[in-house]
């Protein structure tokens, strides 16, 4: 077949289909991001001091005008990114050019599709990694509020997944808001190195054009730009790593929930109730809801951190400078996001209809159970502790008796079941939801002006 002609030369079919890969598809999720930042690019170029001027002031409202319809169109599902086009940035450079003519083909200027993609993800991670930070804060408050109202209700704690000593259900459900605090901490770590732009860094190595960096990265509403052109190219694929890094600990942590709740809501052991809504029937069998939701959960963790793994290893031997191995972790890098968003977003509402069932967890306790707690307190009372140790297991039917509220409310140091901080925790996440919503703010107010 003959090749076939593109903006960027004459190319054969097979490799067309084989090089643009899934960006067709893929790319349609980045229409806005790269209006976005090719709107700050052409600002810039419109106010560059050269005679004459690369585009007239004129000229870039005529272009943020078609940049919005665009968006619009992209909004509306109408947008096309045609097998020519190979991506969204030459399908925006070629609808540009159509509805501007000459205007359109001066876009591109001082730049590269290098930078415009890699300006392009991280727009939309910021966005993504924003909501998925804020659902994280959602879920927090969830396990915080499902700690506070049963905190006084016993639960046997286990180690090698066998009976080990009295826990509470408030300190189960903590355990986890805790860990998710520390998670969301990786996530605004993953947040703040995302948050800089390369745009200008061009195919790696700058251009001789007076272009300013510095006003593209503000007026985007990034930090600063990633200063050394060179690295702005060499950071892809190594920050969708990072980003897909701190976003599996999140998917661990849910991984972990979503275990636990299908254990504890087995028949044998009915601690918790599943909401209903939030399992789904057998084709066979009549009597089945089935934890699905937690199943996929837990399998869609080993997704996450595979994705992780995938862009680091893509990246782990790449020479200095752009390869087109980098189109390959576009993909994972865009399931990765919107899969822990996806999973935060359906955990919250299940777990906030989860039922707490304090009969079957009082039922859970057997003599065993109080065992270690009964060791320390005939230590408290002489005893060396590795007599008190086997004293205990030769005489454990001295706590049948021992009654798990009582136990619970024994200890009151600082995290254990009679000692959690609950203030602490509404507090930390109070903050957090402030702060990211101060700088979600700032963001849009950031990318309102660019079309004004």
């Amino acid at each position: 077949m003959p090749a076939k002609k593109t903006t960027v030369g004459q190319i054969a079919p097979e490799v067309l289909a084989y090089t643009a890969g899934k960006d067709i598809q893929l790319d349609l999720q980045l229409v806005r991001a790269d209006c976005i930042g090719s709107a700050a690019h052409v600002k810039m170029l419109a106010r560059m001091p050269v005679k004459p001027a690369i585009i007239t002031a004129a000229e870039c409202k005529m272009v943020l005008r078609e940049l919005v319809k665009i968006m619009d169109s992209a909004e509306r599902g109408k947008f096309k990114i045609t097998p020519s086009d190979q991506d969204v940035h030459l399908a925006v450079e070629r609808t540009l050019t159509k509805a501007l003519g000459d205007v359109g083909k001066k876009v591109h200027t001082g730049r590269s599709r290098n930078d415009q993609v890699a300006v392009d993800l991280r727009l939309y991670a910021r966005e993504q990694l924003s909501e998925i930070m804020t659902a994280t804060v959602d879920l927090v408050d969830v396990l915080v509020k499902m700690g506070r109202k049963h905190q006084g209700v016993p639960m046997v704690g286990r180690t090698h997944m066998q009976k080990a000593m009295p826990s509470s259900v408030g300190l189960w459900s903590t355990a986890f808001a805790e860990g998710l605090l520390d998670d969301l901490a990786l996530l605004r770590t993953a947040y703040d190195l995302n948050n800089r732009s390369p745009l200008g860094s061009a195919a790696g190595y700058g251009v001789p054009l007076p272009i300013d960096r510095a006003f593209t990265a503000r007026t985007l509403g990034f930090s600063a730009p990633v200063h050394n052109v060179a690295y702005a190219v060499n950071a892809r694929g190594k920050l969708e790593s990072i980003i897909l890094s701190a976003c599996s600990q999140v998917m661990i942590t849910l991984s972990r929930i979503a275990q636990d709740l299908m254990l504890y809501t087995m028949p044998e052991f009915a601690y918790f109730t599943l909401p209903e809504a939030y399992g789904t029937g057998s084709s066979i069998m009549p009597n089945k809801n089935n934890p699905d939701v937690m199943e996929l959960m837990r399998a869609k963790s080993s997704v996450v951190l595979g994705h992780a793994m995938t862009s680091a290893n893509i990246v782990n031997g790449a020479p200095t400078g752009y390869n087109r191995d980098l189109q390959e972790t576009k993909e994972p890098f865009l399931e990765g996001l919107s899969v822990t968003l996806s999973s935060l977003r359906i955990l919250a509402p299940c777990l906030s209809q989860t039922e707490v069932n304090k009969e079957a967890l009082l039922s859970g306790f057997s003599p065993d159970v109080f065992a270690t707690d009964r060791a320390i307190e005939l230590v408290g009372e002489g005893m060396p502790f590795r007599d008190a140790y086997h004293y205990v297991k030769t005489n454990l039917d001295e706590l049948e008796t021992v009654d798990p509220v009582k136990a619970i409310r024994h200890k009151n140091h600082e995290g254990t079941t009679g000692g959690l901080d609950f203030v602490g925790y509404a507090e930390q996440t109070r903050a957090a939801r402030k702060s990211i919503k101060s700088e979600s703010r700032r963001v849009d107010r950031a990318i309102a002006k660019l079309f004004v």
